[in-house]
């Protein structure tokens, strides 16, 4: 039997469907039910904010956390050119215009001197992706927002359960959005999460969720509002998902252990956590010494059933979005360079080296071609 390892699948070994069985049974299906509740008041806990609400994917929780902040026309919003599409067109989406910023070359995240440089009188806030699960420098990024008096929102699609000094990410900024993606650490199918400790930003974003409809007038809407509410099926997994977030990320961690040491005979560069952070390894990622191998390795890996994916294409090369000639060289070395591996809770060590072997074989056979 042929071998074929994805890039990733769900871990879905809890009270998944025991919690959704209780949702059809009650008939509660939709966004009403108690799951929706439960779901967010244990996400505040384990995250220690005061607030979180769900929505219904992490693209709609970003620009929910923008409208909430009052985000529109005319503003700029300070944003990694190295990230998902969704980042940047959620400003978009708000009329606002997202200003590129590069990457550190060695955590790949947003850096700090670039954001300093690139406000004005229009920037109203910086978004900080944490990028496939390692914190950004948060101490220098918030110094910087308070002394420019602007906010804060953190993108945590891909990075439930980092910590930045012993505090999760997304507890930093003034808001911030989570995804539950089939593919993110935590799942809901599509879902997605706002968390602040601000009850204004709560409450704003709760009105614009909810079709803007008035607190205290049934069937009034006084403002225009969207329909971003997930469903209680959703929470209901959600809340499973969240019951095994620890044993998840450990799983995950010791993954990235196996591929550290298992690459270590060759030049490729792992994507390791940094002193003062705790990497939830959302994807396992490499970068090879030269950017010609890089789908050369990924066809090599294919062929012997290992998917992959190319580390972000920079949002400033991509068609809407160049328009304006821009360079982020950190950023685009890193993604010509890039490969996502394997990395999937459920993931052995034996996989593990099955898909080291191949990279090492490539190697290998790429240096027995190379010329004396």
């Amino acid at each position: 039997m042929s071998i074929k390892i994805p890039i990733y699948k769900p871990f879905l070994k809890g009270n998944e469907k025991k919690y959704v069985n209780e949702c059809l049974d009650s008939t509660w299906i939709s966004s009403k039910g108690k799951f929706i509740q439960i779901f967010e008041e244990s996400f505040a806990n384990f995250l220690g904010v005061k607030y979180c609400s769900t929505v219904c994917n992490g693209t709609l929780a970003l620009h929910l956390a923008l409208l909430s902040l009052g985000i529109s026309e005319d503003d700029e919003v300070i944003v990694p050119t190295l990230t998902y599409i969704a980042s940047v067109n959620s400003i978009v989406y708000t009329g606002a215009k997202p200003i590129f910023v590069d990457s550190l070359e060695d955590t790949w995240q947003i850096n700090p001197e670039e954001i300093r440089k690139k406000i004005t009188k229009k920037t109203k806030a910086i978004m900080v992706v944490h990028l496939y699960g390692h914190p950004c420098e948060m101490d220098s990024i918030i110094k910087i927002a308070k002394e420019n008096n602007i906010f804060v929102i953190e993108d945590c699609a891909e990075a439930i359960a980092s910590k930045y000094k012993d505090k999760y990410v997304g507890t930093f900024g003034d808001i911030s959005a989570f995804s539950f993606f089939g593919n993110k650490t935590i799942t809901t199918g599509e879902g997605g999460m706002i968390a602040t400790n601000d009850k204004t930003l709560y409450d704003r974003a709760v009105h614009f969720k909810g079709q803007g409809l008035a607190k205290y007038r049934e069937y009034w809407h006084d403002v225009i509002g969207y329909n971003y509410r997930m469903t209680n099926i959703c929470a209901a997994i959600g809340l499973a998902q969240l019951e095994q977030i620890d044993k998840i990320v450990y799983k995950k961690r010791q993954i990235a252990e196996w591929y550290k040491e298992l690459l270590k005979p060759t030049k490729y560069i792992f994507h390791a956590e940094l002193e003062n952070v705790y990497h939830s390894y959302w994807m396992c990622s490499i970068l090879v010494d030269d950017y010609k191998k890089r789908d050369e390795l990924r066809k090599h890996l294919l062929k012997n059933g290992v998917e992959t994916r190319p580390v972000f294409y920079p949002v400033h090369t991509m068609p809407m979005y160049s328009k304006k000639f821009e360079r982020h060289i950190v950023a685009e070395n890193i993604s010509y360079r890039g490969i996502n591996l394997p990395s999937y809770p459920d993931l052995t060590y034996d996989e593990v080296k099955y898909i080291c072997d191949i990279i090492l074989n490539f190697e290998n056979n790429k240096k027995s071609t190379e010329p004396l």
